[in-house]
């Protein structure tokens, strides 16, 4: 997706899949920009972790306390991003298996594609940051629909408006069969109206302090999957559309580099870890500018206060426009906030529509996905080798094949 560090406009288990509470041992000397999160993270410390607090919440207050705890004001950018635009997202996948990405915390921008990396990775925790409230909007609109839906056909179905399916047994069927069923069965006007209701109490519910133009933001995100259905594309408002932008019957059916349907809803069990997740708090979406001077700063010392490293960051291709703008090291900064190991990665995206073919470009893909360990990301930074978006992209990527 293309996004901007002014904006993108339109994003507990253990291991592998094992519940467990998050235990701060006691609560560290916070960053000085991060003194507002001591009362939270007291309250979390004393009662025994975040995770545990969070199961079985009914009235969603610590969900709330630390979206508002963590937040920064909002920004613009001028595309809408309610889907992805890159082709490329799960050719990181195979690469982050082999050099053990897994578990921790995971950070991530924009919407759903957030959901695939978490489902591989199986991160204890997950922030979702982004600049734009209309992100932290639609995702409040995920979480509803993962509450809803048992599973993945039904969470389709209730994202584009459609009847559940009448025969038994989808839990098995291939992610093609899914993809087919919503291509082939017409939309319900009645049952679309029934979850955008829904959709709407429940986001009162995890957040009080909604207004009706938030309610409204919710209504249109979801009327724009209902109307387009799974051809609906990443859109902006000020530039021409792109035919190469895929939809989201493409990105639900991309490959990984071994050729393997990585997506979150081509397997059942990557679906049920999301929906855990939500349903215990532990996607929490947030508003932040990654080279501004508070959220990401306080969501480190946060994520240090609870004894855990950040196992995956995926930026998008915010660090192009950071570098465009000249606050790329306010970013480095920033990065140097969060707790991390020799496994903690960032996932970035390089577009060759706007500047030359990038080393690892895979034929038949305008965009490419990279890796980097953050580690090296900051000592590469502080040596000067980030002077130019080329050093950043190119200099210690990992090779993917």
């Amino acid at each position: 997706m293309n996004v901007s560090s002014r904006g993108i406009t339109q994003t507990v288990c253990s291991g592998r899949g094992a519940s467990r509470s998050l235990r701060p041992a006691g609560i560290k000397l916070l960053h000085q920009a991060a003194r507002p999160l001591l009362a939270i993270v007291l309250v979390i410390a004393l009662s025994g972790g975040y995770g545990s607090m969070a199961l079985g919440s009914k009235n969603h207050d610590h969900f709330l306390q630390l979206i508002n705890q963590l937040s920064e004001p909002g920004g613009f950018f001028d595309s809408d991003n309610l889907i992805s635009n890159e082709t490329s997202y799960l050719h990181v996948l195979g690469k982050m298996r082999e050099i053990g990405v897994e578990g921790g915390v995971y950070i991530g921008v924009g919407p759903d594609q957030n959901f695939s990396y978490i489902a591989k990775i199986r991160p204890h925790l997950v922030f979702i940051i982004d600049i734009r409230r209309d992100n932290l909007l639609q995702q409040l609109m995920f979480k509803s629909l993962f509450s809803h839906a048992r599973n993945r056909i039904e969470y389709l179905c209730l994202l584009f408006g459609k009847p559940y399916p009448k025969s038994k047994g989808w839990e098995q069927r291939p992610l093609k069969e899914l993809v087919d069923y919503i291509d082939n069965t017409p939309s319900n006007q009645k049952l679309f109206d029934k979850t955008l209701a829904e959709v709407g109490r429940d986001a009162r519910h995890y957040n009080k302090e909604l207004t009706s133009n938030d309610l409204e933001v919710m209504s249109r995100v979801q009327r724009a999957f209902y109307g387009a259905g799974l051809d609906i594309r990443y859109s902006t408002h000020f530039r021409p559309p792109r035919s190469i932008y895929p939809t989201f019957r493409e990105l639900l059916m991309a490959e990984d580099l071994s050729g393997k349907v990585g997506n979150y809803l081509a397997a059942e069990d990557d679906f049920r870890f999301i929906k855990r997740l939500e349903e215990q708090d532990l996607i929490i979406p947030i508003v932040g500018d990654l080279s501004g001077p508070r959220a990401l700063k306080a969501l480190g010392s946060y994520i240090e206060s609870t004894r855990e490293r950040v196992s995956a960051f995926y930026v998008s291709n915010v660090e192009f426009y950071l570098s465009r703008e000249g606050t790329f090291g306010k970013f480095a900064e920033n990065l140097k906030s969060l707790p991390v190991d020799d496994h903690s990665v960032i996932i970035r995206s390089y577009f060759n529509f706007y500047a030359p073919p990038h080393p690892q470009s895979i034929p038949g893909h305008f965009s490419t996905q990279l890796l980097e360990k953050i580690a090296d990301l900051i000592q590469q930074c502080d040596s000067g080798g980030c002077e130019s978006y080329s050093e950043i992209v190119t200099k210690n990527s990992i090779a993917l094949q």
